[in-house]
């Protein structure tokens, strides 16, 4: 299933969940990090603004409360919401239950998952079939491994209208969901011109 909107879900075993389901780009809040995360804000703004997001949290108090943490700083026609039904259960990696006794969006089957998102109104993403950029392409192109990457690096993002502190897979990921390989290639021959 590819998905054009981002799925903003709590954590990173959630990710990994949808990554083994899902063509779509999926962002991990690190659970309540996120209230105190600037450069995750910025990142799931920009994504918001262009692509919209899909929030899909844990049917628990903490994922409600983590949901209306994002629908606070987030224009609510960039949101849509998925949600899991309350199962009861515990997570195969886990000793014990979560405190309220409910399986979170790890512990969903690809089923539940794909009828939460499909509910929610997911659109089909159209980019998804763009050639990607790899890493590869970024240390080939200068952008990083090579004593000049920071500065080139900072004039792509400028350019592109991407947040100006972006990891190096969050930089990869934004230039594979807005922009494909053969955008990518005009803005970095612009940027060097440039330089």
């Amino acid at each position: 299933m590819k998905i054009k909107e981002v799925i903003i879900v709590e954590g990173k075993y959630d990710k990994i969940k949808l990554d083994s389901l899902l063509d779509a780009t999926v962002i991990s809040l690190d659970g309540f990090q996120i209230f105190k995360d600037k450069e995750k804000k910025e990142l799931i703004k920009m994504y918001a603004e262009k692509r919209g997001i899909v929030i899909l949290t844990d049917s628990d108090s903490a994922g409600f409360l983590i949901r209306n943490h994002l629908k606070g700083w987030i224009d609510p026609k960039c949101i849509k919401n998925a949600y899991i039904p309350e199962i009861e259960g515990k997570e195969k990696r886990k000793e014990k239950a979560g405190k309220e006794g409910l399986l979170g969006v790890e512990g969903m089957t690809k089923e539940i998952i794909l009828d939460a998102l499909k509910k929610a109104g997911c659109t089909k993403n159209e980019k998804a079939d763009l050639t990607p950029v790899t890493k590869t392409d970024l240390f080939a192109s200068g952008l990083s491994g090579s004593e000049n990457s920071a500065k080139l690096r900072q004039a792509f993002l400028k350019k592109a209208g991407f947040p100006s502190k972006l990891s190096s897979n969050a930089f990869l990921d934004a230039i594979n969901s807005f922009l494909g390989k053969e955008e990518f290639e005009k803005i970095l021959k612009e940027i060097k011109k440039d330089s």
